[in-house]
C-alpha cells in the first residue's frame, strides 16, 4: 500500500503563490525532488493544481515529462466533469473512502502537489502521511502561505536534509489539525 504524500515548492519566508519566480530547477534538490516522482504510482490533485499542472506538462517533453504524464492522475473536484485530459480521472464521492480505495489499488505513493484547499482536506480526514516542504533560500513576501487561512496544521518532524545549494527539505507527519 502507498503513503499519501504532500509536496510543495517554497520560498524562505514561506510563499507557495503562483508567481513562483524565484524557484531555481539547478541543483542537487531537483534530482531528489524528481525521487518524489519515481516512486509515485499515481498523483492525487485538487482542481486548482489540475488545471495549472496540465497544460505545462502536456506541453512539455522529455524521460522526466514521459514519467509525469504517464502516471495516472486522480482529480477530486465538484466543478468540474470528466472526461479529463493529461491521463486523468475526476474522482466523485466520499474523500476518505477514494483516497483509502486509491492507497489500496496502489502499490506506490499517491503524490499531491501544492499546499492549499485540497491538501488542507487530506490532512484535516486523516488522509495524508507525510507533508514534504522543499524550502528555498530565498525570500519572496507573496501572502500565499501552506494551508493559509484554512487551520492550523500540527506535524511531526520525520527528517531534514540540506542541499548544497540552501534548499531544504523537509518531511513531516501530520498529527492534527486545529479547524
Amino acid at each position: 500500500m502507498g503513503k499519501s504524500i504532500i509536496t510543495t515548492q517554497m520560498s524562505a519566508d514561506g510563499s507557495i503563490g503562483p508567481s513562483i519566480g524565484w524557484y531555481k530547477p539547478d541543483g542537487e534538490h531537483e534530482a531528489a525532488s524528481e525521487d518524489d516522482i519515481r516512486l509515485a504510482d499515481a498523483m492525487l490533485l485538487g482542481r486548482k493544481t489540475y488545471e495549472a499542472l496540465a497544460p505545462i506538462w502536456m506541453a512539455t517533453s522529455g524521460a522526466f515529462a514521459d514519467r509525469v504524464n504517464a502516471l495516472p492522475k486522480y482529480v477530486v473536484s465538484s466543478s468540474l466533469s470528466g472526461p479529463l485530459e493529461w491521463n486523468a480521472t475526476l474522482l466523485r464521492g466520499d474523500l476518505a473512502t477514494e483516497v483509502h480505495r486509491l492507497k489500496e489499488h496502489h502499490a506506490g505513493n499517491l503524490l499531491t502537489y501544492g499546499c492549499g484547499e485540497f491538501a488542507f482536506a487530506l490532512v484535516q480526514h486523516g488522509l495524508a502521511d507525510e507533508v514534504h516542504f522543499w524550502v528555498h533560500p530565498v525570500v519572496w513576501a507573496e501572502s500565499a502561505r501552506p494551508f493559509h487561512g484554512l487551520g492550523r496544521v500540527r506535524m511531526r518532524l520525520k527528517d531534514s536534509t540540506t542541499f548544497a545549494n540552501g534548499v531544504l527539505r523537509q518531511r513531516y507527519q501530520p498529527l492534527s489539525v486545529d479547524a
